[in-house]
């Protein structure tokens, strides 16, 4: 279902965890400060209604688990989602592993019915400390179940991890991401651009 973006009269909801959040639950405007805010700005008079509904934290089965209150009940024509590198760091600071097929799961309870264009972003991680790199096997099969369901559910796919590994390797990792995970404004400023040119190429 391919939909126009610019149109007041549609309605566009982030869905995520902190790379989408952003601190947007204090934010009167409910943005937040990162790529949410960005596409917000960039949309300009003729934006879409834009809804950030990211919360810090959470993993594929948190945002499932909300996705009714959360999601649905906007009514949205579009849905992005950028979730899984909780789903993989969990298992390196709190000996919490969540397994791809388990990961799989969750996606699917959120992707299956769903009425509106889907735009399903990959989680993505910078390697900034040593011991990241070893993330890698837990969370490319992640990367892997996006990129597939993606094609299965005729998603937009917004090649993240892709282009962020691609722009550190001139710009620094550290520069996008100073922990590796969350975007610095340089960062955010990416992705929202990424976003823009993968789905408005699509949806225009």
């Amino acid at each position: 279902m391919l939909v126009t973006l610019r149109d007041p009269r549609r309605t566009i909801v982030f869905a995520g965890d902190s790379v989408t959040d952003c601190g947007r639950r204090s934010d009167p405007a409910g943005l937040g400060d990162g790529y949410v805010k960005n596409l917000y700005d960039a949309f300009g008079a003729d934006r879409p209604r834009i809804v950030n509904a990211g919360i810090s934290g959470h993993r594929a089965v948190d945002l499932a688990a909300r996705w009714q209150t959360d999601v649905l009940a906007y009514e949205p024509d579009v849905v992005s989602i950028l979730v899984g590198i909780n789903d993989t760091w969990r298992r390196y600071d709190e000996d919490d592993p969540t397994s791809a097929e388990s990961f799989e799961h969750s996606y699917r309870a959120m992707l299956d019915g769903l009425d509106a264009q889907l735009v399903l972003i990959e989680p993505f991680l910078l390697a900034v400390k040593e011991e990241q790199h070893t993330w890698r096997e837990d969370l490319d099969p992640k990367i892997a179940v996006v990129r597939r369901l993606a094609a299965e559910y005729d998603a937009i796919l917004v090649p993240a991890d892709v282009e962020f590994n691609r722009q550190a390797a001139t710009a620094g990792a550290t520069t996008l991401a100073d922990d590796g995970v969350h975007p610095t404004a340089a960062g955010h400023q990416l992705l929202a651009d990424l976003w823009r040119r993968t789905v408005l190429d699509r949806l225009s």
